[in-house]
C-alpha cells in the first residue's frame, strides 16, 4: 500500500527562482519558454502550485539540469554552503580546491 494517502500532498520545493536569477531571465521569458503563463510561473515559485510531471521536465530543459537539481521534497540548502562543503571536502581528501592555472 502507498504510504501516501490519497488527498494528503507533500511539499515539492524548487530553486526555479534562483535559477531564473542566475540566468537573468524574466518570469515572462520562463513562462514563454514553457508554454505557461507568468502567473504560474509566479506561483510554482513560491510553493502555491507544484507542477505537473511535463511541467517539471520542461523546466528542466530550459535550465538544462535534472529534476532533482530543480524539485525536491526536502528543502534546497544555500547553494553557496552546498559548493563550500564540496571544496572543504576535497581539501580534507588532499584534492585542490581551485585551479589556479600553475603547476602543483
Amino acid at each position: 500500500m502507498s504510504p501516501i494517502r490519497r488527498g494528503e500532498k507533500l511539499p515539492i520545493y524548487n530553486r526555479i527562482g534562483v535559477l531564473r536569477a542566475e540566468r537573468q531571465m524574466s518570469r515572462a521569458e520562463l513562462a514563454n519558454l514553457v508554454g505557461i503563463n507568468v502567473q504560474s510561473v509566479g506561483a510554482l515559485e513560491r510553493g502555491d502550485n507544484y507542477p505537473s510531471l511535463d511541467l517539471a521536465f520542461r523546466i528542466c530543459g530550459v535550465f538544462d539540469l535534472p529534476v532533482e537539481a530543480v524539485f525536491s521534497r526536502t528543502p534546497f540548502g544555500a547553494m553557496s554552503a552546498e559548493l563550500y562543503r564540496r571544496d572543504t571536502q576535497k581539501a580534507a581528501n588532499g584534492s585542490p580546491t581551485n585551479d589556479t592555472g600553475g603547476e602543483s
